[in-house]
C-alpha cells in the first residue's frame, strides 16, 4: 500500500528550492522523486543539492514519468494554468503556486480539466494549513472577538530588479498578484463571505510597468477589509482582525518562520497599555510541510484539498476587480 505521495517539481524556481521542496521532503505523506528544468544541468544541480533521485531536462519528460503522482507548479504566473492543465492531462494531481491564473476566466478553465481528468488541483495558499490560521478560524467561530467587522492588512518587500519574474508585467508580475492575493484570501477566509464590491488604488513603476504599490477596500456583507501591498517598501507584514468585543493580531501572518514558534495576540479590553492582551503561541512548524501532507491526504482519501479551485476563482475575481477599479476610479461590483 502506497504511504507517500510521489512529487515531481516543475522548474527550479527559488520558492521550490528554498522552501517547498525541503519542507515536503520532511512530510509524513510526501516524498520528492523528480525535478525538471528546461536546462538539464540546472535540474541535475538542484537534484544533487537536495537529494532528489531524478532530474529531467524538460517538463514534458517529468509529466510522462509513471512514477510521479503529483506535480508542484511554481512556474511564473502566466504559465500556471497551461502547465497545470498539461499535468492534469497526464494524470497528475497538481499543487499550483498562487496566483493560480492571470484572470478568473482563465482559472475557470481548470474546472473542466479537473472534472474530465479526475485529479486534485489546488492553489498553494499554505497559510490555510498553519495552526495559527486554523486557530483564528476557531476564535472567530466561537465569537471570541464578538461580531467580526473589520480587517486591516499590510504586506510588502523591496525588489526592483528588472530581471526578476515578479517585475515582468506581461508575466503577471507586480504586488497585487504576488502578495496582495494573500491579503484578499485571508479577508475572505475570515469573513467566510465574498465582497460585494471593491475599490482600489494602484501606483505603477514607470520603468517596469508593474503595480509597485496597491491599496484596496473590500466591502463585505459583514464588514470591511482594507489592505496595502507593495514590492518597493521595507519588508513588513501584519494582519489585524477586529470585532465588536476584541481584536486578533497575527505577528507574522503569511511567512510564519519554521524555526520558531508563531504567536497571535487577542485583545479583549481595548486598553492601549496592553493589559487586556492574551498571547497564544504555536510550536514551530513548517507550513509547507503541512500543506504537502494535507494535499496528499486529500489525494489518498478523496477529500477536499485545502484551497479548491472554486475558492481560487473567487480570489482571482477580486484581484481583477481591484485592477479594474484602479483604472475606472470607481467601485467595482462582484457577483454574489
Amino acid at each position: 500500500m502506497q504511504t507517500k505521495l510521489r512529487w515531481g517539481i516543475l522548474s527550479t524556481a527559488k520558492i521550490g528550492l528554498e522552501h517547498v521542496i525541503p519542507a515536503m521532503q520532511r512530510g509524513q505523506l510526501t516524498t520528492v522523486s523528480a525535478i525538471a528544468s528546461r536546462d538539464l544541468d540546472r535540474a541535475r544541480q538542484a537534484a544533487s543539492k537536495l537529494g532528489i533521485p531524478t532530474a529531467y531536462g524538460s517538463y514534458e519528460e517529468l509529466l510522462a514519468d509513471p512514477q510521479i503522482d503529483a506535480i508542484y507548479n511554481p512556474l511564473p504566473n502566466h504559465l500556471h494554468v497551461p502547465w497545470t492543465a498539461k499535468a492534469a492531462e497526464a494524470g497528475k494531481h497538481v499543487l499550483c503556486e498562487k496566483p493560480i491564473s492571470l484572470t478568473a476566466a482563465e482559472a475557470e478553465t481548470l474546472l473542466e480539466v479537473r472534472a474530465r481528468t479526475g485529479v486534485q488541483i489546488a492553489e498553494a495558499f499554505m497559510i490555510n494549513c498553519h495552526p495559527q490560521w486554523q486557530r483564528v478560524r476557531a476564535l472567530l467561530d466561537e465569537g471570541r472577538i464578538g461580531e467580526l467587522r473589520a480587517i486591516s492588512g499590510v504586506y510588502s518587500y523591496f525588489n526592483n530588479d528588472p530581471a526578476n519574474v515578479r517585475s515582468k508585467v506581461e508575466w503577471g508580475g507586480g504586488g497585487l498578484m504576488d502578495i496582495g492575493c494573500y491579503l484578499i484570501h485571508t479577508a475572505r477566509y475570515a469573513f467566510r463571505q465574498e465582497p460585494r464590491r471593491v475599490v482600489g488604488l494602484i501606483d505603477r513603476d514607470p520603468q517596469l510597468g508593474i503595480d509597485r504599490l496597491a491599496s484596496a477596500l473590500l466591502d463585505f456583507p459583514g464588514g470591511q477589509a482594507v489592505f496595502t501591498c507593495s514590492t518597493q517598501l521595507i519588508p513588513h507584514q501584519q494582519i489585524q482582525i477586529l470585532g465588536s468585543r476584541g481584536c486578533i493580531t497575527l505577528e507574522i501572518p503569511i511567512n510564519a518562520l519554521p524555526d520558531r514558534p508563531a504567536r497571535l495576540f487577542i485583545d479583549s479590553s481595548g486598553d492601549l497599555r496592553g493589559s487586556g492582551i492574551a498571547t497564544e503561541t504555536f510550536p514551530a512548524c513548517d507550513q509547507y510541510t503541512l500543506q504537502g501532507d494535507a494535499f496528499a491526504k486529500a489525494v489518498f482519501e478523496g477529500t477536499p484539498v485545502p484551497v479548491p479551485l472554486e475558492d481560487s476563482i473567487q480570489n482571482m475575481a477580486v484581484i481583477e476587480a481591484i485592477f479594474n477599479s484602479a483604472k475606472s476610479g470607481q467601485w467595482e461590483a462582484l457577483p454574489q
